[in-house]
């Protein structure tokens, strides 16, 4: 039986979209596999990790009728990588293998049964559904991801927070030194919903969203996440834990602001930065009436200075950072002015875009 025929771009691209989450050595040896379900001329791809499940329709050709397997995903993959983009390749059921052809090529790959597939058993109910354009969630999530946690002990600081109330959308992330807090407007009015993504959903979410037109629903229960978008269905589980409360974290009325341009601030960052010793990434920042130097020095004693000129008229101040937390922060911006508040040298500083409440990241002062 011929399971499917496509072409190699869009069987390709069809199975990297689920392909993603699937680990090379797993102690299950079936969730490498990805599970093929056919339905006439569609075909479903499935895969697992346990704690993930993506799933996603496409029409691929080949015999009607109905049939299930499970194939090697990266196997599958890398083998079609090797093909030429404009060429037929078919899928064919013999026996318990699979036969994959492209022009003159065969390959005879091993299957296992798809009722060992191991699915997500999916939450008895979801909360209201919701959506919004994938764009917005992509923008948001680029706007907050890198300052999750990696592998922290505090296993509920290793993702995003999610917060649906009103009509409102909030994405918060924290590695405890610093915080990115990012916000969007809902369609609907949804009740208040409070959910911690796993940092792999979050950085598979990132691959798999576009800039292309189009919704993605959102559902949360108790333990999962819902998402459906472009064909895709993707369920995760959620981390437990109870998130800092972000809101105390956010400073507010700080007495000294100055608003400047994002880039020439960035370009001066990422000069002085070099000059820090990998291992402690500090520079000093001196704001005072119409200049902010950023400087930084090393083991080697070697030093560098830069200077901006600024509007500003409030407290000198002398404040060190980690510049990789400042640098980060503004280079997943893209507007053209940022606005800093600070206190003195020794509170956290707020970075926000001027006349715009959708953003906010703070980062601790660090001792220099």
């Amino acid at each position: 039986m011929i399971v499917l025929k496509a072409t190699q771009e869009k069987l390709l691209s069809v199975l990297q979209s689920v392909a993603g989450i699937v680990e090379r050595r797993h102690t299950l040896p079936i969730l490498a596999n990805v599970l093929i379900r056919k339905t006439g001329g569609s075909v479903q791809l499935t895969t697992s990790d346990l704690e993930i499940q993506i799933r996603t329709t496409a029409e691929l050709g080949g015999d009607g009728g109905s049939f299930t397997t499970t194939v090697g995903a990266r196997k599958l993959i890398d083998i079609l990588r090797t093909m030429p983009s404009d060429q037929t390749v078919s899928l064919e059921s013999s026996q318990s293998k699979l036969l994959l052809k492209g022009g003159k090529s065969r390959f005879t790959l091993q299957t296992l049964p798809a009722e060992d597939f191991p699915l997500v058993q999916e939450a008895a109910s979801f909360g209201p559904v919701f959506s919004v354009p994938q764009k917005t969630l992509k923008q948001l999530l680029d706007q907050v991801s890198f300052a999750m946690a990696v592998h922290d002990i505090r296993y509920y600081l290793n993702g995003i927070l999610f917060v649906a109330e009103g009509k409102q959308l909030s994405l918060v992330a924290t590695d405890g030194h610093r915080l990115a807090f990012a916000t969007a407007a809902l369609d609907v009015e949804v009740p208040r919903q409070e959910v911690i993504l796993p940092r792999k959903t979050v950085l598979e979410l990132q691959r798999l969203l576009s800039d292309a037109e189009g919704a993605i629903e959102m559902q949360f229960a108790g333990n999962q996440a819902k998402f459906s978008f472009g064909g895709m269905e993707f369920v995760t589980k959620l981390v437990e834990g109870k998130f800092p409360d972000y809101n105390r974290v956010i400073p507010k009325n700080h007495k000294n602001s100055v608003t400047l341009g994002r880039a020439p601030l960035l370009a001066s960052l990422q000069r002085t930065a070099i000059l820090t010793s990998e291992k402690f990434k500090g520079v000093r920042l001196n704001i005072e009436p119409g200049t902010l130097r950023v400087a930084s020095n090393n083991a080697e004693q070697e030093e560098a200075v830069d200077e901006l000129d600024i509007d500003y008229g409030g407290d000198s101040i002398e404040i060190g950072f980690n510049v990789s937390y400042l640098i980060d922060a503004l280079a997943n911006m893209d507007n053209e002015m940022v606005k800093m508040e600070l206190a003195d040298s020794n509170s956290s500083a707020l970075i926000t875009i001027p006349e715009n409440d959708s953003f906010k990241y703070v980062v601790m002062p660090m001792r220099i």
